[in-house]
């Protein structure tokens, strides 16, 4: 997709139809013209200019000059334009704000489970969440999920936002989170990315990212549900940190106790277990 194509899709998300855009953009490259110029270096039919351009006066993007019979027409400067497309967001944004806030119930139950379906929603709404974040994300992430979210989560860190947590892959961008120790192990059992994030110890969204639009996570403000998550990436940090400190002969052994238990508690045959070793 070129420059162009894009710009065109970012200014009809301010609410402009694509002749607007057309029209305007034209216009700062060769101004003033009259509508059938306009219209022929657009592309727009002649018979749908005059109206495109009425609009655009109307919102004060295009303005007219009067040379005899002839009307000319003159784009606003794009400056001026960004200045007022701003002003106009943020009077909107603000009555919306103060509007919902006055209706929205503080007597809604916080511990419902909302499922979000497909990775790029998922992403999209962690993305959110982090960046309305004031204290502590922590989170049991993988390689390909942080990239999505690094953004926001370096915004949220020069905010002075607390980072924890355990990464999943080999080129860990944080110093604030601990690499896994045995992530071919733990691929060897699971076969799928699993992920959890908790934002401010309000927040949790868990589940399952590896498979696209398939993929499916809850989201909860339930304090249990929290708690617990919080629990198991502290505790997983701690198992992690902890390996990390031993020497080698200590560290084997170490590791093959933690092997023995999980074993014991999944139930897993010898011949089952050997696959994931």
């Amino acid at each position: 997709m070129n420059n162009e194509i894009l710009i065109i899709e970012d200014m009809k998300k301010l609410g402009l139809s694509e002749y607007e855009v057309k029209a305007y953009l034209n216009l700062l490259e060769e101004y003033p013209v009259n509508g059938y110029a306009l219209s022929k270096n657009s592309g727009i039919p002649r018979s749908r200019i005059y109206e495109v351009l009425d609009s655009l006066k109307n919102k004060q993007m295009v303005f007219e000059e009067i040379e005899g019979k002839t009307t000319l027409y003159h784009p606003i400067d794009p400056k001026l334009l960004l200045n007022k497309l701003k002003s106009n967001f943020e009077n909107i944004l603000d009555h919306v704000d103060t509007y919902t806030k006055k209706v929205y119930s503080k007597q809604q139950n916080d511990n419902k489970l909302v499922v979000i379906k497909g990775r790029d929603k998922i992403i999209e709404f962690i993305n959110t969440l982090i960046a309305d974040a004031k204290k502590r994300i922590a989170v049991s992430i993988w390689e390909e999920e942080i990239n999505d979210l690094s953004k926001n989560l370096n915004e949220a860190l020069q905010r002075g936002v607390m980072l924890k947590g355990i990464y999943f892959g080999k080129n860990n961008p944080y110093k604030e989170i601990v690499t896994h120790r045995r992530i071919e192990r733990y691929l060897s059992e699971k076969s799928e990315r699993y992920m959890t994030i908790t934002i401010d110890g309000i927040h949790v969204v868990s589940g399952i990212i590896s498979r696209e639009e398939e993929s499916q996570v809850t989201w909860t403000k339930d304090q249990g549900f929290v708690e617990m998550s919080e629990d198991y990436i502290v505790h997983d940090l701690m198992v992690n940190l902890y390996s990390k400190k031993l020497g080698q002969k200590e560290t084997k052994a170490f590791e093959s106790y933690a092997d023995h238990v999980r074993k014991e508690y999944f139930g897993f045959t010898d011949e089952e277990f050997e696959k994931f070793k």
